[in-house]
């Protein structure tokens, strides 16, 4: 506006049309990088069963009885538990030992009654490997709890680390490097309290 309160005149040349963002620009124009508001996505996460349907996603561990964990994972959060044990168990990397070969897998397994299908009672026989899977209907819960304390401090660790309570990665990659990173530096701060 000039002095006289009225509208000035305009600038000499018109304004010409937003240049697009192009292969020279700083954020390159693909579908997948507009995100409406509220909207998430990303692979590994669905509705969760137990928070009324929002998207999400779950943290599998496998440990030793001390809670150390050895292989890790992630899914959706409406994924079934069962699905998940086949890679973790394949998961387990050799451990050294005194004398005789690197072990590969665990002498037994304990799980809850998630894992109880038939299938995988018979994969882990197949491999050597004790179950001890809780069966549908007729165990307690409480017989359960003598063990499954161990995997629930574990996981208890792992989320310890503020990056896992919640999911901000959309890249499904980045997450299970996270998760990864996580059981990294809890087996790294265990074994240091072990040796010194």
């Amino acid at each position: 506006m000039d002095q006289g309160r009225g509208l000035a005149p305009d600038p000499p040349g018109r304004p010409g049309r937003a240049r697009l963002p192009g292969p020279d620009r700083l954020v390159p124009r693909h579908r997948g990088r507009r995100l409406r508001p509220r909207q998430k996505r990303g692979a590994l996460t669905g509705p969760s069963p137990v928070d009324r349907g929002k998207p999400g996603s779950k943290i599998h561990v496998l440990s030793d009885r001390g809670g150390l964990p050895l292989s890790v994972a992630a899914s959706a959060a409406n994924v079934n538990d069962a699905l998940a044990l086949k890679a973790l168990v394949r998961a387990i990397p050799a451990i050294r030992s005194r004398r005789g070969p690197r072990r590969r897998r665990p002498a037994k397994l304990h799980a809850d009654k998630a894992y109880d299908q038939a299938d995988l009672r018979r994969w882990l026989r197949d491999r050597g490997i004790a179950a001890r899977i809780a069966r549908k209907g007729v165990e307690s819960s409480e017989k359960l709890g003598r063990h499954r304390w161990v995997i629930e401090r574990t996981i208890a660790w792992l989320t310890g680390y503020r990056r896992l309570t919640l999911r901000y990665e959309r890249n499904a990659s980045h997450f299970l490097a996270f998760i990864t990173l996580a059981a990294t530096l809890t087996c790294y701060k265990k074994l240091t309290k072990l040796t010194t």
